[in-house]
């Protein structure tokens, strides 16, 4: 899926006192990042995370990734502000290949992770991967060629004081072929079950982000399996509608009524976590190419620049609005905090608690309050 604005294709709460100051102040990022590709040495195991009081840790049922690209400080410094809300952080800083992980710019950098440590909050950061469903159907299915690639992961998240690791692997259930698709599940089944048993050997978290299963999607992620094996499936909440595709809603509650009932049907509910966007696509009406993407905030100012009125689709739960420029006319659809609490009364139904955020500094501020039940 693309739920990204750049090099991958992705994706007032209880407000801390003197939150920046908790967090401490941000060095270069050339400090203590790790060099890409290859593995990295591995230091110790994770430093634990801050104790938090009764009352903080009963709010702080959210997650959020922080993107590598963009303004990261500021990304940063949003989660710090937002800590009181937030149990766990997964900065997008890691890109697995067959026997390697690849680092993003920036990560690794020991000032956001001693940061984020200092504010309570649990740093799991995410990898995703490059390999298509042939090539990852081999990988996982050969006994030697899969254990590399755990070692690499485990490599990796030994780098640094990490608390876990989040798999983003999306590119491997892009295929329309059954048999492929089944032999994807088989072997990620298979690196799942080995990768949080080492995980949890080391004290360490194993959380899997996967898409919604609905409507015919999803069918290369085994939820039970999952769900035994891991502490945390996150369920990315959005593109419902997304950049290849045409105009409309990121979300809609039908959907999220339809996906949450398989996975609380096959997931603990205690381990499910469904991610809210933060963005939304800009497409150009009856244009072939790929829509843009923008955050709620660039969508909100884009609209008071075109001066267009923000609409608002009840049927499923999310805001958009239209306009006209160089003779072409345009239709974006977002997510805001409205949206967002329209949405949220889905997951209560099913006894859901766990929420995400694709991604911090995307965000309609409004959201946090929206998400604490204000």
């Amino acid at each position: 899926m693309d739920l990204v604005s750049a090099p991958r294709a992705r994706t007032g709460l209880a407000l801390l006192l003197a939150a920046v100051t908790l967090a401490g102040p941000l060095t270069p990022a050339a400090a203590a990042a790790p060099g890409t590709g290859g593995r990295h040495r591995a230091v110790g195991t994770a430093a634990p995370v801050a104790p938090v009081g009764a009352a903080s840790a009963a709010r702080r049922t959210g997650s959020a990734w922080l993107p590598y690209w963009g303004d990261t400080d500021a990304a940063y410094r949003d989660a710090v502000r937002h800590a009181g809300q937030l149990h766990t952080v997964s900065p997008f800083w890691y890109e697995a290949s067959a026997t390697e992980v690849k680092s993003q710019e920036g990560a690794g950098r020991r000032d956001i992770i001693d940061g984020l440590h200092r504010a309570g909050l649990a740093v799991v950061p995410t990898v995703t991967e490059t390999l298509d469903a042939a090539a990852m159907a081999e990988l996982t299915h050969d006994p030697r060629r899969r254990a590399a690639h755990l070692d690499a992961l485990l490599a990796t998240v030994r780098s640094r004081p990490y608390d876990g690791i989040d798999l983003d692997y999306e590119t491997m259930a892009a295929t329309g072929d059954e048999a492929t698709r089944e032999r994807v599940r088989t072997g990620y089944d298979t690196l799942t079950t080995e990768l949080c048993a080492r995980l949890h050997a080391d004290g360490r978290r194993c959380v899997v982000t996967v898409p919604p299963r609905a409507r015919g999607t999803a069918a290369a992620f085994d939820y039970p399996h999952l769900g035994e094996v891991a502490d945390t499936v996150r369920i990315m909440g959005y593109d419902l509608h997304w950049s290849g595709g045409p105009p409309g809603p990121l979300a809609a509650t039908g959907w999220y009524e339809e996906f949450l009932r398989y996975a609380t049907a096959t997931v603990p509910r205690e381990k499910i976590e469904v991610a809210f966007p933060g963005y939304g696509w800009d497409w150009v009406k009856g244009s072939t190419a790929r829509a843009t993407h923008v955050t709620w905030r660039e969508a909100e100012a884009l609209r008071e620049r075109e001066g267009a009125e923000r609409l608002f689709d009840t049927a499923s739960g999310t805001p958009h609005f239209g306009y006209r420029r160089d003779g072409a006319d345009h239709e974006v659809w977002y997510q805001n905090a409205r949206g967002v609490a329209a949405h949220l009364p889905l997951l209560r139904k099913y006894g859901v608690r766990g929420t995400g955020l694709w991604a911090l500094g995307f965000e309609d501020p409004d959201m946090w309050a929206v998400l604490r039940g204000e």
